[in-house]
């Protein structure tokens, strides 16, 4: 697993990938902060996450969008599938270096805070609360589609089922909050990814969501580590 995370790592940026993902998320959060914080004079972030984290719908395809299906694409794919190693730390490995380009990104965002911090007042557990239920819904995010990139033979075709995806989770939101069936807006609650995000918004740091998140990643990760084992038998 270790040599495979280091792989991809390494991939992510010997190629304009790494640079692309970061490059985008800089660009939008700055653009997002200077809406939300710099325009008003404010130094509330909760408004600046919150749109923030609809970015992880444009951007998590780019992450994953070559891990299995570019190796599919380039037929290097044999090779993973006939090495004397697991299913799961294929899958592992590869989960772990996308989440370390994004943890590199949010890493980069901690200058809009400190900008604030010159000027206002950050209340830091309020901050990293924010920012733990930000992370872990981008990380929920990636293996979602990481899951769903495993059924895709070319990176583009990947990188579109991915992002359909996100947004038909995102268009669900949308609907199931004018909907008037009581029961439909609490299924879309229990699951949809943005509406686990809404406790950290609030500066609550929920077990509950916390628990959610990593069952989500675990459950997504388990059944791309199937897919890839039926794909070693299969061959």
């Amino acid at each position: 697993m270790r040599a495979i995370y280091k792989r991809e790592v390494f991939s992510y940026f010997v190629t304009p990938i790494g640079y692309i993902y970061i490059g985008i998320f800089l660009a939008l959060g700055s653009l997002i902060f200077g809406l939300s914080n710099l325009s008003g004079l404010s130094s509330d972030m909760s408004d600046f996450f919150s749109m923030m984290s609809y970015v992880w719908m444009l951007l998590t395809p780019v992450l994953v969008m070559r891990l299995i299906a570019g190796e599919r694409k380039n037929l290097t794919d044999q090779l993973l599938m006939t090495a004397p190693v697991r299913a799961g730390d294929i899958v592992i490995g590869k989960y772990l270096a996308a989440c370390t380009v994004l943890l590199i990104s949010v890493a980069l965002s901690t200058l809009y805070p400190l900008l604030i911090a010159l000027q206002g007042k950050i209340y830091p557990l309020e901050l990293l609360t924010l920012y733990a239920g930000f992370i872990l819904q981008g990380c929920a995010f990636i293996a979602f589609d990481l899951m769903l990139s495993c059924f895709s033979r070319n990176p583009v075709t990947a990188a579109m089922t991915a992002f359909g995806a996100n947004l038909f989770l995102w268009l669900v939101t949308i609907a199931t909050s004018a909907s008037s069936s009581s029961i439909v807006s609490r299924l879309n609650g229990f699951f949809n990814l943005y509406d686990r995000f809404s406790p950290f918004l609030l500066g609550q740091l929920s077990v509950a969501n916390i628990f959610f998140f990593l069952v989500f990643i675990a459950l997504c990760l388990f059944v791309a580590t199937q897919i890839l084992l039926s794909r070693r038998w299969a061959e």
